[in-house]
């Protein structure tokens, strides 16, 4: 997390919608360790497009 807590929200809800744009996936310790730091981003929203996978490369 960055040193300064009034940027604690943006981080997280960035670094959320890069695991979702990218599909990437978060075993059970990063999940409850979102969910409580989300605790603290009331509000907060999560809006991403997924990114196609080219399968050809």
């Amino acid at each position: 997390m960055p040193p300064t807590a009034t940027y604690h929200c943006a981080y997280l809800t960035g670094w959320v919608d890069t695991k979702l744009r990218r599909s990437l996936t978060a075993d059970d310790r990063e999940r409850d360790a979102l969910l409580g730091l989300a605790e603290d981003c009331p509000g907060a929203t999560v809006t991403y497009e997924t990114v196609p996978f080219d399968t050809t490369q």
